[in-house]
């Protein structure tokens, strides 16, 4: 740790690291420095002026308090320590003349901007501005640019603070924003007119001081004093992103990200934020039944009757789709086991051991990305299966860490050597591995979904015990990890499970396919809250509650437990997914032992005592598997299309116009140089 050094914050003295800017000494102080530009998680441009101070020593006119360092300030005299001033004449002046200017251009056009109540430019000029301006000269405008369908544009309103020009090309590792011209043609723009081609640009939304940077699909829905803010977490992915969900009424507006250093830091990926208007659309609301090859509407005494008529006496499958809370989970295991069946969640295939903590979870937690020196990807393409957590590989990329990938070629966002995109260069690496400090090894989906997953995730798990690192395996399902830890497994993986069954009941997976009863196939009973896959083959529909309609616990691909809150009501008739699991078991003649949610979670704690401590990451030991032979083929990712892997994704007509043009830029030929 460096030595502290004494400075003087408006009189008062503290001691703080030399290596820290004047701006963030003074909020250790608890002084709050006004900005537009400066942002914690992004380089220092220093082009705002609004975070003016005072340095007593220093020259004889405000100092940007972002750009020097405490350790660039003169002692006073005698070595006394430097003085930093924020309140005086001068500052006060220097910030009302900064103000001034920034407003020389501005519209003004508060009452009719999308950004009112929440933007930082019309706050701090009510602290910091004055009541009149100097200015009669005709305002500067400045065209609108098509970002896409995500990121609406007010350019006219852009003060040039760069943040969403930093946040593209530093966090995002896209060089498609940039600001051109000088003087009073400055100006910030895509360069050639492209939209954004990354996951992550809906971030500039929040990073934006002003409201030049807005939400399309929010654009204009509710004003921000009139929405009810709920604490939650992502569930699109497995990386359990911190969220915070806006309703008005009964219907979610928005979903923002919520500050969370160990797993999302502050950013959140465009399907987590934008999937909000899916949740409305192709709803399941009412129960339904199977009556001579159509779907009609039933009571739910009527629907719950069917569906327990089905499930006994017959041999029964469970399964848990990618978006189920751990306690549903757990109720459908504790229900179907009781009937003398098996429950399975890795319904793509996924060659993961049940029981072994470390090769389902690992052994790293997403933090540890931070410090990595080396990084090594395998049949992985973070960038669409976690895209927060491909930015965070990006960043320790940027700090020195060497980026490993076996498998298909990829835009990663950062430069990294491939071993090869076979089993043979997997087998190969793991031959001549070496201890590396700071080694984190990551396992996709994609590389353990074939016949010889469990093989490859031998050698995956091999790799980084040879190189002395930490192990951790990237899902794609929000529920799997959670499904897991209660043991909703079969012995024999998916394909055994499914042998001969003659009920299946289906918690949410609509990412599978089941026979149809034409050819012989199995009776379904479907759980879901969408009208999707699952829901067209079922013969009896429960209506359920999505992600966003019911508390619930799920466990994040490091094996973070974390909880979900309910933001709003299921519509119609339905119901939460343990609620629903809980009154078909009294259907069925097997009561299951609770009857409220916190019976439920206290039963499940027994059973797996560490879902029990939220929002920690348990120890877990280290048990590689033997290793077996692999096959000889590629690897393959696990996601073809980011924008529809689920449900609530495909109803979204955000999600499908993204989808729709992802698609036509990839198809679109590079055009070559001249």
């Amino acid at each position: 740790m460096p030595n502290l050094r004494k400075v003087l914050i408006n009189g008062a003295e503290i001691e703080v690291d030399p290596n820290l800017t004047i701006l963030q000494a003074c909020e250790q102080a608890g002084i709050e420095v006004p900005r537009f530009c400066y942002h914690e998680r992004l380089s220092v441009a220093g082009n705002c002026r609004m975070c003016l101070v005072e340095v007593q020593g220093g020259p004889p006119k405000p100092t940007a308090s972002c750009a020097m360092q405490i350790k660039d300030l003169r002692p006073g005299p005698d070595g006394a320590p430097p003085v930093i001033k924020t309140n005086t004449p001068m500052v006060k002046k220097a910030r009302e003349g900064v103000m001034e200017f920034l407003l020389i251009n501005h519209p003004l056009d508060c009452p009719i901007c999308d950004q009112g109540g929440e933007c930082d430019l019309q706050d701090q000029a009510m602290a910091y501005g004055v009541d009149f301006s100097r200015y009669r000269e005709e305002k500067r405008s400045r065209s609108d640019v098509n970002l896409g369908p995500l990121v609406a544009t007010k350019m006219t309103r852009c003060i040039s603070c760069t943040r969403c020009v930093r946040f593209t090309t530093e966090v995002a590792g896209v060089s498609q924003m940039g600001q051109t011209g000088r003087g009073e043609d400055a100006e910030v723009t895509s360069y050639l007119g492209q939209t954004l081609d990354s996951n992550l640009q809906g971030n500039i939304i929040d990073l934006c001081p002003v409201g030049a940077l807005t939400s399309k699909p929010y654009a204009f829905t509710a004003r921000p004093w009139e929405l009810s803010k709920t604490e939650s977490i992502d569930v699109m992915d497995a990386l359990g992103s911190a969220i915070r969900v806006d309703t008005k009424g009964r219907e979610v507006k928005r979903i923002m990200p919520l500050n969370n250093d160990a797993v999302n830091e502050e950013w959140l990926s465009d399907k987590g934020r934008f999937i909000w208007d899916g949740l409305r659309r192709q709803r399941l609301d009412v129960p339904y039944v199977r009556e001579n090859g159509k779907l009609r509407k039933a009571s739910w005494s009527e629907a719950l009757g069917t569906a327990a008529a089905a499930l006994k006496g017959t041999k029964v499958l469970g399964l848990v789709g990618d978006l189920a809370p751990v306690e549903a989970a757990f109720s459908l295991k504790r229900m179907i086991e009781s009937l003398g069946g098996s429950v399975e969640c890795r319904t793509d295939g996924a060659r993961l051991p049940a029981g072994n903590r470390s090769a389902y979870v690992g052994t790293a937690a997403i933090a540890d990305l931070d410090t990595a020196k080396r990084i090594v990807l395998i049949g992985t393409n973070p960038r669409n299966e976690a895209p927060v957590l491909n930015a965070r590989i990006r960043k320790a990329w940027l700090n020195g860490a060497t980026v490993t990938v076996v498998g298909p070629d990829a835009d990663l966002t950062y430069d990294y050597t491939s071993a090869g995109a076979d089993r043979a260069a997997l087998k190969a690496l793991v031959a001549a591995a070496e201890p590396v400090e700071g080694t984190v090894v990551i396992v996709g989906q994609g590389a353990i979904t074939e016949a010889d997953g469990t093989a490859v995730l031998a050698h995956a798990m091999a790799l980084a015990g040879k190189m002395g690192g930490k192990f951790l395996v990237l899902h794609t399902a929000a529920s799997r990890v959670g499904a897991m830890d209660v043991g909703a497994v079969t012995e024999g993986g998916l394909e055994a499970a499914v042998a001969g069954v003659q009920t299946i009941f289906n918690l949410g997976a609509d990412e599978i396919d089941i026979k149809p009863r034409s050819e012989g196939g199995p009776f379904v009973i479907y759980q879901g809250s969408h009208g999707d896959r699952g829901a067209m083959r079922a013969d009896v529909i429960l209506p359920a509650a999505a992600y966003t309609e019911e508390n619930g616990l799920f466990v994040n691909t490091e094996g973070r437990v974390q909880r979900a809150f309910r933001a709003a009501f299921p519509p119609g008739e339905a119901k939460e997914n343990w609620a629903i699991l809980r009154a078909l078991s009294a259907e069925v003649g097997q009561v299951l032992p609770w009857n409220d949610l916190a019976g439920l979670r206290k039963a499940l704690i027994a059973a797996v005592p560490h879902m029990g401590a939220l929002d920690a990451v348990a120890a877990v030991e280290w048990r590689p598997l033997d290793l077996i032979d692999m096959a000889e083929a590629g690897f393959r990712h696990a996601i073809s299309d980011y924008y529809l892997t689920n449900p609530i994704a495909r109803a979204s007509v955000v999600m499908a116009e993204c989808s729709a043009q992802a698609k036509a830029r990839a198809a679109k030929p590079a055009v070559a140089a001249e």
